[in-house]
């Protein structure tokens, strides 16, 4: 089954980070990453620019509102996104653990399951 992994973290926690600290991180994470790879589980992993790029269209009675700007004010933001391919929830847990340990700190990771609608294909 395919699963979507959110990464979610403080956008000025992980915008602090220095560059040693990010590239360490970032190292750590390839190491999982080639791991997936390597047994064909790994699919596209993004990070999202940050909440202030977004913007939003809201459903209403009166149509489609468009936002844009910061949203919601919470702690933590929906940073970026996995879709990985697991036999069970117990399988996609173990390598959001790796995830986990290879990432330190603050955050979580939210784990869904996930039916496809409309695989699709981007080009880089």
């Amino acid at each position: 089954m395919l699963y979507a992994v959110l990464c979610y973290n403080s956008e000025d926690a992980v915008g602090s980070w220095s560059k040693e600290h990010h590239d360490d991180v970032m190292t750590k994470l390839a190491v999982v990453q080639d791991g997936l790879a390597r047994a064909g589980r790994l699919g596209p992993v993004a990070r999202l620019l940050p909440t202030t790029a977004a913007t939003t269209v809201r459903k209403g009675r009166d149509g489609p509102l468009v936002v844009d700007g910061p949203f919601a004010e919470t702690k933590e933001q929906l940073l970026g996104f996995y879709l990985i391919e697991c036999a069970s929830l117990d399988e996609a847990l173990a390598t959001v653990r790796d995830l986990a340990v290879a990432n330190p700190g603050t955050g979580s990771y939210e784990i869904r399951p996930v039916s496809m609608f409309r695989p699709g294909a981007v080009a880089p």
